[in-house]
């Protein structure tokens, strides 16, 4: 219920009032049933925005701390986290992956639809970087299809490095679904995964009109450092 009040009553008509987000490709996400959602990754808010402009609930994973801090700090986290639509990632598996795996698995076997950022992490810089092939493991095995989204400007709304940035209207764009159902039985086929991340990541390419850019996003802000690189963020003025 607390989704549900967050969404109509209380952050949602503020974000709605004060950023108005727009959105195409509403249609493509359907109206009931499981599906994975697999956005680019430009700000801390994209999970804000995303939800925001279609009318089911959209869960994430999230990592197991934000759930477990002791206090009244960690109670309040929890709740909110809990009630904008993230889930601990299960620690039952080997390691944080395989975790993120299986609770996705539960997500999506309730018919209920998951979000994911293939890339792993915001980009640093506006590009888009390839995407991890858990997605694709997600996809076989629980027999879903994935829909590419795109979420342009948020970056300027808050971008890297800072809280808060300039006032502009986000917009939201939802692929057609991409059906995966003829590589079935095929998810430990590891050249299969990477081809069905990278269909994936084209399309998300495409709706978002980054550049792409064919390494890890975490590497590269590795790589970004190393070189000295100031993070784009903290050269941008807030207003």
């Amino acid at each position: 219920m607390l989704y549900w009040a967050l969404k109509f009553i209380f952050l949602g008509p503020l974000l709605r009032v004060v950023f108005r987000p727009t959105a195409d490709g509403i249609e493509n996400v359907p109206p009931e049933g499981a599906a994975i959602l697999a956005s680019n990754h430009l700000s801390y808010s994209d999970w804000l925005f995303m939800p925001l402009v279609i009318p089911r609930r959209v869960t994430f994973v999230a990592k197991a701390e934000y759930f477990t801090s002791p206090g009244i700090k960690g109670w309040l986290q929890k709740t909110f986290f809990s009630g904008s639509g993230q889930v601990p990632i299960d620690r039952s598996g080997a390691n944080a992956a395989e975790g993120a795996l299986i609770t996705a698995k539960g997500i999506l076997d309730k018919g209920d639809l998951f979000g994911i950022y293939p890339e792993g992490t915001r980009s640093h810089d506006g590009k888009l970087y390839r995407g991890k092939t858990g997605i694709a493991r997600i996809a076989l095995e629980a027999k879903v299809p994935v829909i590419p989204v795109a979420v342009v400007g948020t970056d300027v709304v808050a971008p890297p490095g800072k809280k808060f940035g300039r006032l502009t209207r986000p917009h939201v764009v939802f692929g057609k679904p991409l059906d995966f159902s003829r590589y079935e039985g095929l998810e430990g086929d590891r050249f299969i995964l990477r081809s069905i991340t990278d269909e994936i990541m084209y399309e998300i390419m495409r709706l978002s009109g980054q550049e792409y850019v064919d390494k890890y996003a975490a590497r590269a802000k590795e790589d970004a450092k190393k070189a000295g690189k100031p993070d784009p963020g903290t050269d941008r003025k807030a207003s």
